[in-house]
């Protein structure tokens, strides 16, 4: 008979844990390359076309680095919440609710009001919106024992449906000639683009500077040290005196608020206007999750992985267009790489080891 025995690795090293990063993407690659295959697609041709649609001209880097920006700031949020083991699967519907905050404010303020004071204002609101609706599965974790995973990924839809009866409803705009969305943001509240693209650089600057500062609380102040005692140690936490519904309060407070941020950049730096949820965001909150997990949790290193996501999702935009690919070929990359990346994650802490026994 043989049994499986599992037990727990300590003293992983960095070398470790970034090989495992390496040997989980090149496994999930060939797992991509299979599903090619299926497809009757030439994978290598395939994952070609994906990397230089997305890094192989100007137009792509641009286009890439815009898409970065909501990933970044939304993976960095995560990192925090994913450190506490607060499985926060509601970024999308922080976003959006975010962005609905957001568009409030400039629509109300944004004729009186000049840039230099209604852009920090807008974003302010946004981080506000984003920051409540994450509050709300923290507060139904600790004080009713609701599971964070089911009640942020319902929260998700439930922001979705808000925001499609606002713009069919009472913030319908007459800007839109009948068709569900709100007036356009008055110019002082858009947001500057650099020049020949759509890379709004308040956002992106905002995103890099937030990356920073969380990796900074995370490992230096004494709120990250608790935030991640809750994560690795709950008992050890309530032993210490660690105050569960505070810190969790504040953890999806800023995790939920950084999405909401990315919703601002979204409606102020895009769109202009509040339509419907599947434009305002192209599953951002979902792709973040990944891009989380590829950081290893490192609000830095979600700079990178948010580049390296953005690069899959316009590969995966130009692959439609050169191979006649399904939009849902990118769900079907994403898919696979954090089932990937998480089976990599429980490798280095854990060790599998064979016992064969002849009873």
């Amino acid at each position: 008979m043989i049994k499986i025995k599992t037990t727990d690795r300590y003293n992983i090293t960095t070398l470790r844990s970034f090989m495992t990063n390496v040997l989980s993407l090149l496994a999930a690659l060939v797992m991509i390359s299979i599903i090619f295959l299926i497809a009757g697609v030439n994978p290598i041709y395939a994952i070609f076309e994906i990397f230089s649609g997305s890094f192989g001209s100007l137009y792509g880097i641009k286009e890439t680095i815009t898409k970065a920006i909501p990933l970044i700031l939304i993976g960095t949020g995560l990192t925090l919440a994913f450190r506490a083991k607060f499985w926060n699967i509601g970024a999308e519907g922080q976003l959006l609710m975010g962005a609905i905050f957001a568009t409030w404010t400039g629509l109300t303020f944004g004729e009186a009001l000049p840039p230099y004071i209604i852009v920090p204002l807008i974003f302010l609101a946004g981080f506000i919106g984003g920051g409540l609706w994450g509050i709300i599965p923290a507060i139904l974790k600790i004080k009713y024992s609701i599971n964070e995973v089911i009640s942020t990924l319902m929260l998700n839809y439930i922001c979705a449906e808000i925001l499609t009866m606002l713009i069919v409803g009472p913030w319908k705009g007459k800007e839109r000639f009948g068709f569900p969305g709100t007036n356009n943001l008055p110019d002082s509240a858009i947001l500057g683009l650099i020049p020949g693209s759509r890379i709004h650089y308040a956002t992106l600057i905002l995103a890099i500077i937030c990356a920073i500062v969380l990796s900074v609380i995370i490992y230096k102040t004494r709120f990250g040290y608790e935030a991640r005692v809750v994560g690795e140690n709950p008992d050890a936490g309530k032993y210490a005196g660690i105050n569960f519904l505070k810190t969790s309060l504040i953890l999806m407070a800023i995790s939920g608020g950084l999405a909401g941020l990315a919703g601002v950049g979204e409606v102020a730096g895009i769109h202009h206007y509040l339509g419907y949820p599947a434009s305002i965001s192209s599953g951002y909150g979902f792709t973040a999750i990944i891009v989380a997990w590829l950081a290893k949790l490192n609000p830095l290193y979600a700079v990178i992985s948010g580049i390296f996501f953005a690069g899959i999702l316009v590969g995966g935009d130009a692959i439609q267009i050169s191979l006649g690919l399904p939009a849902a070929t990118v769900e079907i990359v994403n898919g696979t790489l954090l089932i990937f990346l998480i089976m990599g994650d429980y490798f280095l802490n854990h060790k599998i080891t064979l016992q064969f026994s002849n009873k």
